[in-house]
């Protein structure tokens, strides 16, 4: 199978990658998500080191996507739909840096859609936008036991408790917006 050599790359931290993984994995035109660590400065880090506090990195997905199917606009949308922008280093019961949100972009093009965004956010919620915006230097994917938690561990109580809840309230937002993939 040949790859669509169209797609684009954006990288998001929003809190838990297991929440924003399994989010993105529902939306048209994203190709693949895939949860790893990245906005820090250790090499090769694990998910260990980086509930350390000390490797400066978050927990990421990288999402490929067809811009013919989906904008960065309209990800970007959904994005700030699934977390707290307002909130430091928090989502929900998870705290630490690690969980801030942040938004890693790979083609300086991006910039021009993600800055007029933020200042539509901030009108929209009236408060301090706090995610990071900076270019990906380097991702590291996580380990294989964090890809598609949700889809492989619906039942555990941290996907009943937190994911699944954020999965129902955006099934709704996606839907009015024609952006849920029909299984």
């Amino acid at each position: 199978m040949t790859k669509n050599k169209n797609l684009e790359t954006i990288v998001f931290g929003g809190g838990c990658f297991w929440c924003t993984e399994a989010i993105f994995h529902l939306i048209k035109g994203v190709e693949s998500v895939e949860s790893g660590y990245a906005g820090g400065h250790v090499e090769n880090p694990s998910y260990n080191h980086i509930h350390s506090g000390s490797s400066g990195h978050a927990e990421v997905i990288k999402v490929e996507f067809d811009p013919e199917k989906i904008s960065l606009e309209n990800l970007l949308r959904i994005f700030f739909q699934a977390h707290d922008p307002t909130v430091e280093d928090k989502q929900g019961s998870d705290i630490g840096p690690e969980y801030r949100s942040i938004i890693l972009w790979t083609d300086g093009n991006q910039l021009s859609v993600i800055k007029p965004m933020l200042v539509e956010i901030r009108r929209e919620l009236d408060k301090k936008i706090v995610t990071e915006v900076q270019a990906l230097t380097k991702f590291y994917p996580a380990e294989k036991e964090h890809q598609n938690y949700f889809k492989e561990n619906p039942n555990k109580p941290y996907c009943v408790l937190n994911i699944s809840p954020k999965i129902r309230k955006l099934k709704k937002y996606l839907q009015d917006n024609d952006w849920l993939k029909t299984v």
